[in-house]
């Protein structure tokens, strides 16, 4: 990380901007900047919008921590702006950024390392309300968001296909939809941190996820040690092999009465959640690092290409 003359480096915390998950990124920015206070650093908070080169020249902060998600903060483009201006930020870079947010390129990076994944496709969003494209059950979503944005799963015995919501994407990626338990495994540096169990009454979707009492997470997982083992070993795989950096979070879905065979890679968060309800704090905290610890471990990391 750039040091300057000052007594603690100044931080910009990106957050917000207008992707769909604006919401749940002005969370993380908060609960980040407040910890990275209570670390020491001065903090400037910065809702990212068209102008936000102007402000970063403005503010001329010592690290850029990437406090964004979804598409623009997440996919690269952020990145490339940071590379550009020459300042140090936090998580992933460039490729590893536009890679991991490309669900489909994703799951070809990971079947090229070995990774398992299911079946999927890319598709017309109109060819997907006209007709099942692959035998039910199966799932449809957008191929570039996260947090769970616009999931549609289509039941086994559905006779009819989804009729997806206007505001989803003109293409739209369909996958074979995985049974069972979701576990979830976060990466820091070049250490898989656990694996947490999460326990929701339906499907684990923008709800369960950020709503107060949405889902139950149990960490670590009480999982045998063979799928506690798998899990950390992909996670760390999957994070070496879309090329990310500092801290990443890779999803499965895991079918306990097929074993290790039933244990599938969903995707890669390159900006996973920080908030109150958020997997990749917790994961933390159970491997004995504290909130503003592993704020700052991403802020020392900080660096331009990545």
């Amino acid at each position: 990380m750039a040091k300057s003359s000052r007594t603690s480096p100044k931080v910009a915390v990106l957050m917000g901007g207008p992707s769909a998950e604006r919401e749940v990124s002005l969370s993380t920015g908060r609960a980040c900047a407040a910890a990275l206070r209570d670390a020491g650093y001065q903090v400037v908070e910065v809702d990212a919008g068209r102008d936000l080169p102007e402000r970063l020249r403005e503010i001329s902060p010592d690290v850029v921590f990437n406090a964004l998600h979804g598409r623009w903060g997440e996919d690269g483009c952020v990145q490339g702006m940071l590379e550009w201006m020459g300042l140090p930020y936090t998580h992933s870079g460039v490729l590893a950024s536009a890679l991991a947010l490309d669900k489909q390129k994703t799951k070809q990076v990971f079947r090229d390392a070995g990774l398992p994944v299911v079946e999927s496709r890319l598709a017309a969003a109109d060819e997907v309300r006209a007709r099942h494209v692959m035998p039910p059950p199966y799932v449809v979503k957008p191929n570039n968001e996260g947090s769970s944005v616009g999931i549609y799963i289509v039941d086994e015995n559905a006779n009819t296909p989804p009729q997806l919501a206007d505001s989803m994407p003109d293409t739209v990626m369909v996958e074979t939809y995985a049974p069972g338990r979701e576990l979830t495994t976060t990466v820091m540096g070049d250490r898989a941190l656990g694996v947490t169990d999460i326990i929701t009454e339906g499907w684990y979707d923008y709800h369960a996820k950020y709503a107060e009492g949405g889902s139950r997470h149990v960490i670590p997982a009480q999982i045998p040690d063979e799928i506690t083992a798998a899990c950390l070993d992909y996670a760390l795989r999957a994070h070496k092999a879309l090329g990310c950096r500092g801290v990443s979070r890779t999803d499965f879905r895991w079918d306990e009465a097929r074993g290790l065979d039933g244990l599938i890679l969903l995707e890669t968060n390159t900006q996973p959640g920080m908030t109150a309800t958020s997997l990749s704090p917790e994961q933390a905290q159970a491997a004995g690092i504290s909130f503003p610890e592993f704020c700052s471990w991403m802020v020392e990391d900080a660096s331009c290409d990545r």
